[in-house]
């Protein structure tokens, strides 16, 4: 979890950098938005894996679904995620929208990441002896 919220972290260093670069009209520096994808896309596969061990851990040591909020979270988290790189996609294609929902789910993603991070410490409390 610590690796997503650095890598979220450092998808918004960057995205404010093109930001900042775009709205002051100056140049974007060419390696920044190759960078801002690759993030994206770690950040991405880093959800879905967490995803999968959660699932997968509580499966096996409860047998089933649903004892806390933090599925939910969860859940909500991964689909911000691949809203968000799936808007990401559209930005550079003459779609107006795509730039704000991005920017938008991003935000609303930060308040995801918060619910999931409080309901996973209890979570995980139940793991440690």
């Amino acid at each position: 979890m610590g690796l997503s919220l650095l890598t979220y972290s450092l998808l918004g260093v960057s995205g404010l950098w093109m930001r900042r670069t775009r709205s002051q009209a100056l140049e974007v520096p060419d390696w920044l938005r190759p960078l801002h994808m690759v993030l994206g896309g770690v950040l991405v596969l880093l959800v879905l894996l967490l995803l999968t061990v959660g699932l997968v851990g509580t499966l096996g040591y409860y047998g089933s679904l649903g004892h806390s909020v933090h599925l939910v979270a969860g859940l909500v988290v991964v689909g911000l995620v691949l809203l968000s790189a799936g808007s990401a996609t559209q930005i550079g294609s003459g779609r107006p929208w795509a730039r704000s929902l991005h920017v938008g789910t991003n935000l609303v993603l930060l308040l995801g990441f918060i619910a999931v991070s409080l309901s996973g410490w209890s979570v995980v409390q139940k793991y440690l002896p």
